[in-house]
């Protein structure tokens, strides 16, 4: 039997449910492609939310080409040069247009990479032809450059009402008997992933044509990397510990992201006062500890941390709350990100006029940067500027921002 993921994959963009805004401003992206400023579009969010398939929808509605690359498999300059690099240099089959896909860019991350992404970098400047990558993260520091070169787009977690239906669907055509309201505990346990739902429902059902809620009970864990969102899941939607504590087991954000996505989302999830105090005075004693652990340097007591945030926050309530919570990333994570670009664009400036001068960066982030903006807006004065120190676009931008 063939894969229903692959056979259910969307064909038009009105069949990618859940993500309607930023599939709508991915298809302008690339329709509108000659006349973006920023020529490739970097789109993330969760596994299974429709990242991949929505290229491929918007590519047959527009009966445009796709050449796909996944990342992971390219971990130097020269493979990606000779990968990308030829099918931007290809002309598209029929003259159609053409997509060029970098999936799964994650996979630059490790330690192997040689240059990949300074190679897509380039790519990017050199190609005729829209890129789109896309990503889990995309906040990691290696990808700075690629995030300047592109439009970010995020793709939500999908609330299990919208897996519902897409598995709905699928049932109504393969004919596979069920009951809802055990569909809609296989979407809920599917923690946002509609790949992994559909891969389940073909699971438990391809033999009999039906969907047993025993099938359903004896379900085993998937062996996968689960998200953050599953794992808040586990914490604050069971009073097992046991289940609680191994939360963040397999998940990629460390400590410090893991402690800011349960402040935000407790006070979501917990209505009950006494209840959310407890849960918060477990917050608030693993982020004592945490610091104590980071300043002596002590990271076996890393463990007691990881105990109180998964199964401390997960007994602090008597029951679990019915209600469904759409849990979301605090936005102090991306406003930490912006400060921090901006604070490097700052020292990049100030690294110029120092090699410019044979002057001390920091000498000059004391006595000329906070001088600078205001010599820019001179317009006389902001040609020589930007010729003495061959400023980038981005520089000049963050100058003419500047305060």
């Amino acid at each position: 039997m063939h894969p229903l993921t692959h056979k259910y994959i969307p064909k038009t963009t009105m069949e990618v449910l859940g993500q309607e805004n930023v599939v709508k401003q991915l298809r302008d992206f690339i329709i509108n492609f000659k006349k973006q400023k920023k020529k490739s579009a970097l789109i993330y969010g969760p596994s299974g939310v429709g990242k991949t398939s929505s290229v491929y929808a918007i590519a047959n509605e527009l009966d445009y080409e796709v050449i796909e690359v996944n990342a992971s498999n390219f971990r130097n300059a020269e493979q990606i040069n000779f990968k990308v690099g030829n099918a931007i240099k290809q002309q598209s089959l029929f003259a159609r247009g053409k997509i060029i896909l970098v999936d799964e860019i994650d996979g630059l991350s490790g330690h192997e990479d040689r240059g990949g992404v300074q190679a897509i970098v380039k790519l990017i400047g050199d190609s005729a032809y829209p890129i789109i990558l896309t990503a889990t993260n995309p906040f990691d520091n290696k990808f700075s450059s690629l995030r300047s070169k592109s439009n970010l787009m995020e793709f939500s977690q999908l609330d299990y009402l919208s897996i519902f239906r897409i598995l709905k669907r699928i049932c109504g055509h393969e004919k596979i008997r069920h009951e809802d309201e055990v569909l809609k505990a296989l979407s809920r346990r599917a923690g946002g992933d509609a790949r992994s739902a559909i891969n389940d429902l073909q699971s438990l059902a391809q033999e009999k044509k039906e969907l047993a809620k025993e099938s359903l009970e004896e379900l085993s864990e998937r062996n996968k990397t689960e998200n953050i969102m599953t794992a808040l899941n586990k914490i604050f939607k069971t009073t097992d510990l046991k289940i609680a504590i191994s939360a963040f087991d397999n998940v990629r954000e460390d400590l410090d992201e893991q402690l800011l996505w349960i402040d935000e989302n407790l006070p979501k999830e917990y209505t009950k006062p006494q209840e959310l105090a407890k849960a918060y005075e477990m917050l608030s004693k693993a982020d004592v500890f945490s610091r104590r652990i980071k300043r002596w340097q002590h990271y076996r007591f890393l463990v007691y941390i990881n105990a109180l945030i998964t199964a401390g926050i997960a007994s602090a309530k008597n029951e679990k709350y019915k209600n469904f919570v759409q849990y979301k990333p605090t936005g102090r994570i991306l406003k930490l990100w912006w400060a921090s670009q901006r604070n490097a664009k700052k020292k990049e400036i100030a690294g110029k006029i120092a090699e410019k001068t044979h002057s001390s960066k920091k000498e000059i982030l004391k006595s000329t940067m906070p001088y600078l903006p205001i010599m820019f807006r001179n317009k006389e004065m902001r040609n020589g500027i930007i010729n003495y120190l061959d400023l980038n676009e981005e520089e000049i931008e963050w100058l003419a921002k500047a305060k």
